[in-house]
């Protein structure tokens, strides 16, 4: 049988958008994993594949409560009038215990909740979110750096083998 290309191991987890430039601007730490409160025409097109994260942020309001902010899921294509907005903030769903320990990271200086994928698992949609520091200039070239490093050893390696 084969391997669906966005499939991510045997978990049953389907991958549906990956926000890579996450780590590429952020140093992420601790992630969780929530369900969301969706309408009809979101699922639908993020079953479909379409979505983004790339602006999105997660936020802690004054009740507790967790909600996705500026995550664009594009109106599905054979929906009516009654189709969602695209940009419209989404309730996540969490564990009180975590909305608390959430609500104390973010309230350090210079802490962020950074979405990082939107897969489906079990039929239902959830979001994975990190805990993130901000990176600067510097320590973008260093991780640059070590990748290039990283790469040029790999290679080095490879044509030993031969």
């Amino acid at each position: 049988m084969a391997k669906n290309a966005q499939q991510s191991g045997g978990d049953g987890t389907k991958l549906i958008v990956s926000n890579r430039k996450a780590r590429h601007d952020y140093h992420l730490d601790d992630r969780y994993e929530a369900g969301l409160v969706l309408q009809g025409t979101e699922v639908k097109s993020l079953r479909g594949g379409k979505g983004s994260l790339v602006e999105a942020w997660v936020k802690i309001d004054e009740r507790g409560e967790a909600w996705l902010m500026q995550a664009h899921i594009p109106e599905y294509a054979f929906g009516n009038r009654n189709n969602h907005d695209p940009t419209r903030p989404r309730k996540l769903l969490l564990h009180r215990r975590e909305l608390d320990e959430l609500g104390h990271a973010v309230a350090a200086k210079g802490v962020s909740l950074v979405p990082t994928r939107l897969y489906l698992r079990g039929g239902q949609i959830k979001l994975e979110f990190a805990i993130g520091r901000g990176k600067n200039v510097a320590d973008k070239r260093q991780t640059a750096k070590e990748r290039d490093a990283k790469r040029e050893i790999e290679r080095a390696m490879k044509e030993r083998r031969r």
